[in-house]
């Protein structure tokens, strides 16, 4: 009998460990953790907004609590800015190894705006998380210490093929690099941002591979036929 009684304690024992052991494998990969907790935060945010989405679904999501989501980001307002910061530096980090220096400036320029269409397009939450940002009138965004460092480089490597362009008079002279990103960023947001309006109100199936591959060319040839000499 006391055989069967010290066997219950035992598994009794082991069985309330492996949530602690499941919680200490968390607390030991803080990165990992934060990551997580970023990746279904921005899934949420995207999907609800900030007023909507809830901190203690984003913990249930997780498999963490409130007090570790609040230790990590401070408060809901907190997540909502690192998700933001987050999901521009992925951009940041793949137009980085799209190594454009490695080909002709129009080529470059091309390349660069096939990503950002393709990027916006399969990234639907991105473009989320951007229009609610701008219906709180980039109030959060204003509050980064970071967003500017993270955007150096995407006006960089345009300022770089353009250069390149003028010098071997490829592009014409006169234009500048923030405007010629905010001509990229409009015509490949838009494709994103609108298409069901846009879809419904003209008719349009504006998630066929027909329809998505024209509206591509579309918007590379108008920003090349922008930039080009002459």
């Amino acid at each position: 009998m006391n055989e069967v009684v010290h066997a219950k304690a035992r598994a009794s024992r082991v069985a309330k460990a492996k949530p602690a052991a499941r919680e200490a494998t968390r607390v030991n990969d803080p990165e990992r953790t934060k990551a997580n907790i970023l990746e279904v935060a921005a899934a949420e945010f995207g999907e609800k907004g900030l007023a909507g989405a809830r901190i203690d679904e984003i913990a249930a999501l997780t498999q963490t609590s409130k007090r570790m989501i609040y230790y990590y980001f401070g408060n809901k307002e907190g997540l909502y800015l690192a998700v933001l910061e987050e999901s521009y530096k992925r951009v940041r980090d793949i137009e980085s190894e799209l190594h454009l220096e490695d080909l002709e400036p129009e080529q470059a320029l091309r390349r660069l705006v096939a990503f950002t269409f393709e990027h916006h397009l399969t990234h639907e939450n991105f473009i989320r998380l951007v229009m609610n940002e701008n219906m709180h009138r980039g109030e959060y965004l204003a509050q980064s210490k970071r967003i500017q460092e993270l955007n150096v480089p995407a006006i960089a490597a345009i300022r770089h093929l353009y250069t390149r362009g003028v010098k071997l008079g490829v592009f014409r002279r006169g234009l500048d690099p923030v405007d010629i990103h905010a001509s990229i960023s409009a015509l490949t947001f838009f494709n994103v941002s609108n298409r069901h309006t846009f879809g419904l109100i003209f008719k349009l199936d504006t998630r066929s591979p027909a329809y998505i591959a024209h509206r591509r060319d579309v918007v590379i040839d108008m920003i090349a036929r922008y930039l080009r000499a002459s």
